[in-house]
């Protein structure tokens, strides 16, 4: 019996391990992936309108920051919509600010929803849009002045019903975890994402994405109940056909910040795992047209029961290797999940080198210590994230856990002398 279980356990951790491994290395297979996943140069024509929509709660620290950053975006036809609670003063009050003194460019929606999230605060803008492509941003977003004179043309060029673009952590240094995490985010838009659109199902990235207004609205803009609209919304976009273009460049990425404390990440992946949990529930991804389609949805929705299950096969299968009483054979074949583990982590070096390079930062001995050393506790915490959200959504517990923003990736301001008296 010892010996069934050990065996499954190692079966189940090595697919997981290698199908995790070959997603990671989808971008880099070849030099022609990876020149396909960039954006390419725009045409100098700017054909469309944008409306730009920032949920902003509680974001007194970065709101003012982020809307300066987007009012020196290049392109000439741009809307800035700052979605504010009815019951948030100060978020509101540093919006209004905005847009008094930005009236051509910035306006200001209230939620008065009773209960509040990311969603319903998006469907509230979405009536009041004028833009013939609605995009979506965070409110802690360092957004690139170049970014939607690509996007233009991307859809142009591509004749598509939806762009998303790459964002990018980018505090690295800030705790033992932002390497691992910024490294996650690295993969996930980077490499990830292009495999699936390549495949024709995408769950889209919750910001710097763009979808055409009409597409939009007829799709019924986003799922208010749902914990990873975005998830929810690619999926709906791609049962329904919806040409999705994903494109990456390091230079013209949206920055963000990692969680400012382990607690924070702990719930912001509770609430990602049970918002893909919500969106297998739904099934409409049983509508994707192709059995592949339809097999890679199921796999990546059911990722939270894959991550959760590891966490507790993987010290179950060291535990009943070290104690004994299983034949060699079996007890060996326990330590296999480690051979794409340990593939794992020496492309994560490789890939830490490629991110210091693209980025300009200085990745040192250290950095490497952190990215390995970190790792299997890393692991724990999102497994342990994973466990909550299956639980969480087996007892129907699903209220917005938000993640708070200080400005981590903005940078230090060096304070001036002040003159002499």
């Amino acid at each position: 019996m010892v010996s069934a279980i050990l065996f499954i356990d190692s079966i189940v951790l090595m697919a997981a391990a290698g199908m995790t491994l070959w997603w990671m290395l989808h971008a880099w297979r070849t030099p022609e992936t990876l020149e396909s996943t960039a954006f390419a140069t725009p045409d100098g024509r700017s054909d469309l309108s944008f409306s730009l929509l920032v949920p902003a709660r509680h974001e007194e620290a970065v709101l003012r920051h982020t809307v300066e950053q987007m009012l020196r975006i290049d392109h000439p036809d741009y809307e800035i919509l700052l979605i504010v609670g009815h019951d948030d003063p100060g978020t509101a009050a540093i919006a209004h600010e905005l847009a008094a003194e930005h009236p051509d460019k910035v306006r200001t929606v209230v939620d008065t929803h009773a209960k509040k999230n990311k969603p319903r605060a998006l469907n509230t803008a979405l009536p009041h849009a004028r833009g013939e492509v609605i995009g979506v941003f965070d409110a802690e977003d360092v957004v690139h002045p170049e970014l939607l004179s690509h996007v233009d043309f991307a859809f142009r060029r591509e004749n598509a019903d939806v762009v998303q673009g790459g964002v990018q952590l980018i505090n690295y240094q800030s705790s033992w975890y932002s390497l691992r995490n910024c490294l996650e985010y690295f993969f996930w838009f980077r490499s990830r994402l292009h495999l699936h659109a390549r495949k024709g199902f995408i769950p889209l990235g919750g910001n710097t994405v763009f979808v055409r207004s009409a597409l939009l609205r007829e799709t019924g803009g986003w799922d208010g109940n749902c914990l990873a609209e975005d998830c929810d919304l690619g999926v709906r976009l791609s049962s329904g056909g919806a040409k999705v273009v994903v494109a990456y460049h390091s230079a013209l990425v949206t920055r963000e910040e990692t969680p400012d404390s382990v607690k924070a990440l702990y719930k912001q992946r509770t609430r990602w795992n049970q918002g893909f949990l919500q969106v297998l529930r739904k099934g409409e991804w049983r509508q994707l047209p192709g059995f592949g389609q339809r097999m890679l949805a199921r796999y990546t929705l059911s990722t939270p029961f894959v991550q959760a299950a590891t966490g507790v096969m993987i010290p179950l299968g060291v535990l009943f290797a070290v104690i004994g009483g299983v034949p060699l054979p079996f007890s060996m074949f326990a330590w296999l999940p480690m051979l794409p583990m340990v593939a794992m982590i020496v492309f994560e070096a490789v890939a830490l080198h490629d991110f210091g390079r693209e980025y300009g930062f200085r990745i040192g001995f250290g950095h490497y210590a952190k990215l390995v050393l970190g790792g299997p506790v890393y692991a724990v915490i999102l497994a342990a994230a994973a466990l909550r959200a299956v639980w969480r959504e087996y007892t129907g517990r699903r209220d917005w856990e938000l993640t708070s923003h200080v400005g981590a990736h903005l940078p230090v301001q060096t304070p001036q002398p002040q003159e002499a008296r």
